[in-house]
């Protein structure tokens, strides 16, 4: 299950993953060979590589996004409490402040009292800082997931997983996640109470995007080929990308189709299922701002199960101090196995009281 140990997943590309990171030692993560625009608000030059493409590589952990919601919250009468805007105010994130510090502390305290619970899960917030966001998502305007059509109503009546889900009796009543698969994209790109580590290398003609979370490693060709064959398909999708100017533009097709847009263990996420089709399409755009900070932005379409696009955008923080932790997952964890037998002994017995 997602709260369970998983193991390194190797998906379609991913296998040169190894081959590509040995190939951009820890020292690489400093300027190479130029620079590239100056930054006039602040004199500061974006780096380069070696081998002269803009240097993105490091450590950028999201943990600091903890506190943002995926979507914005709304009141009673289903308006979002925000409306259009995309920051807090300073009362507003004073509030979110506290609240974080809050959460930090409760979990230590949690952790000194020798006590089991979500305190030994969960992760610390970056810095102890909240971001000034009011949700993850930027468009539509009013921060909310947009609506399925009728289409992606009926995929959604048809998954389950261990969040959602009330009858299991066999392993394709859990999702990727639950059975340590994939968290799949978009999911992989989004916070959760732990394994929040990203990290991006770079090889000459590779982009590395390495996730904690299931292990899993993204390699994104920059050299211009031509897409896969479109009949190829793969849990994470098939990336291609290209460098307008100093951002790096990624786009992802070639999905399978059997992981979600959204997972109820992202924070504020919609609640329940969100299908995917093998026609979703996936925009990513990397654009690192100053030493610290790489802006990301990814655009989400899939027609079929979906009224309107959806974007998203947040700052990633660099902290090369991060760490990421094993996560030992395999596909035949026991806890898919225990709901499975636990769901059919409660139903025998409730059969029997009939």
């Amino acid at each position: 299950m997602e709260v369970e140990m998983r193991e390194w997943i190797k998906v379609g590309s991913s296998f040169v993953a190894a081959a590509a990171i040995a190939a951009c030692s820890e020292s690489s993560q400093t300027n190479g060979a130029g620079t590239a625009a100056t930054n006039g608000a602040s004199g500061w030059q974006h780096p380069r590589t070696e081998w002269g493409d803009p240097d993105l590589q490091g450590m950028w952990p999201i943990i600091n996004l903890i506190s943002t919601p995926f979507q914005r919250p709304v009141d009673e009468q289903g308006n979002p409490i925000y409306g259009d805007r995309e920051l807090l105010t300073d009362e507003e994130y004073a509030a979110a402040q506290h609240r974080l510090q809050a959460r930090d502390e409760r979990y230590r305290e949690e952790i000194e009292s020798n006590k089991m619970g979500m305190g030994h899960w969960a992760e610390a917030s970056h810095n102890n800082e909240a971001a000034r966001l009011t949700s993850l998502l930027v468009e539509p305007k009013d921060g909310r997931f947009p609506e399925l059509t009728p289409r992606g109503k009926e995929l959604a009546s048809k998954m389950s997983s261990s969040w959602t889900g009330t009858k299991f009796d066999e392993p394709t009543d859990f999702d990727t996640w639950d059975r340590c698969i994939t968290r799949g994209l978009p999911p992989s790109m989004f916070p959760f109470n732990y394994n929040n580590g990203i990290q991006i290398h770079q090889a000459p003609g590779y982009v590395i995007v390495r996730l904690e979370m299931i292990h899993e490693a993204r390699v994104i060709p920059v050299d211009g080929r031509g897409p896969l064959d479109p009949a190829i398909k793969q849990w994470m999708g098939e990336s291609r990308g290209r460098w307008e100017g100093n951002t790096l533009v990624v786009e992802t097709t070639n999905f399978n189709g059997l992981t979600g847009m959204t997972n109820v263990g992202i924070p504020g996420s919609p609640r329940g299922d969100t299908p995917t089709t093998t026609n979703m399409k996936i925009v990513e755009r990397f654009t690192r701002t100053d030493a610290d900070t790489i802006q990301y932005e990814m655009f989400v379409d899939d027609p079929e199960v979906l009224t309107q696009p959806w974007k998203a955008r947040y700052p990633m923080q660099r902290d090369d101090s991060y760490r990421f932790f094993e996560y030992a997952c395999h596909e035949d964890n026991t806890a898919v196995r225990n709901y499975i037998v636990t769901s059919r002994y409660e139903r025998a017995q409730e059969a029997k009281k009939q």
